[in-house]
């Protein structure tokens, strides 16, 4: 199992410090981490910014800091909740296939991407169907790049494993595999260990942080008392001090025949800080969590 850390943990997003692409290399290869993932959009990997000298810089930065490029994580919701004259999906679409290419050229054998979040203008058939088609023409694509995509349990549509699973089915093509995360499953009640075991055959990638639920209470001055509010809110910790057993999940990828990518991300406000020395000590701490318990 490779060890990565992704780079929009050094991004500047939720008052992060932020690190160019160069400088995230470095660190990550300073760190002790097997590759890294690269954010597909500003202020790392954006396909607009990217010129064939700024490939090469990146290029060689990671042959420099002998570290491998595994994944980029592109941004996609395939809902196209917007105007019905814009063409949400074919922009995004080549959005994919640019990563895609980029992919390529920097030796990444994988692109992350999402599916889609609820529309209220489609039905729940109809925007399963769309965000079908969408992913077999990415799929498609990234194909001709030698690329894989792996579809992330983040947005609304196929989140929970079962409904994943199906959409993963109807998708079909055999450069599609699965980006499974415990965070969600663990957010959801859904059993991690169960899940895991399940969803390894099909994971390519699996993208790790852990958190603490903070409860939330409105307070009513009529009644002199709170009422419980939902969801409650989510902050990060250092990884295996927050709620999610992490122990659990691995354990199921492992019995699973899980042999793909973990990574650690910070892509949410930390306790502690968005400082550069609160980022490595976060992402350290996952480099000793995973040795000590998995390998």
């Amino acid at each position: 199992m490779k060890l990565c850390l992704f780079s929009v943990s050094y991004a500047g997003f939720w008052g992060q410090s932020t690190l160019s692409i160069t400088d995230f290399i470095a660190q990550a290869s300073q760190l002790g981490y097997d590759s890294v993932m690269l954010m597909g959009k500003r202020p790392h990997l954006s396909p607009l910014d990217m010129t064939s000298e700024q490939v090469t810089s990146i290029q060689q930065s990671l042959e420099e800091h002998q570290i491998k490029c595994s994944i980029i994580g592109g941004y996609t919701d395939f809902s196209g909740t917007g105007a019905a004259e814009v063409p949400y999906q074919e922009l995004q679409i080549q959005y994919v296939e640019q990563l895609a290419q980029l992919a390529q050229q920097l030796g990444a054998p994988t692109v992350r991407i999402f599916t889609a979040y609820d529309s209220p203008r489609q039905t729940p058939h109809a925007l399963w169907c769309q965000v079908v088609s969408a992913l077999q023409e990415c799929c498609d694509r990234a194909a001709s790049y030698g690329v894989t995509i792996a579809v992330q349990n983040h947005h609304d549509v196929g989140v929970h494993s079962d409904a994943l699973l199906e959409l993963l089915h109807d998708i079909d093509r055999p450069n599609c595999k699965l980006g499974f995360d415990a965070w969600s499953p663990a957010l959801r009640d859904e059993n991690l260990f169960e899940a895991a075991r399940k969803m390894a055959p099909y994971t390519a990638i699996t993208t790790n942080a852990d958190y603490i639920r903070l409860p939330r209470f409105n307070y009513q001055p009529d009644v002199i008392n709170y009422q419980r509010q939902q969801p409650d809110m989510v902050r990060a910790v250092k990884f295996g001090t927050g709620f999610i057993d992490y122990s659990a999940f691995f354990h199921g990828l492992k019995e699973g025949g899980f042999k793909g990518t973990a990574t650690y991300e910070m892509c949410s406000p930390l306790r502690g800080g968005g400082s550069l020395e609160n980022l490595n000590e976060y992402a350290s701490e996952y480099l000793t969590w995973m040795k000590t318990h998995l390998f």
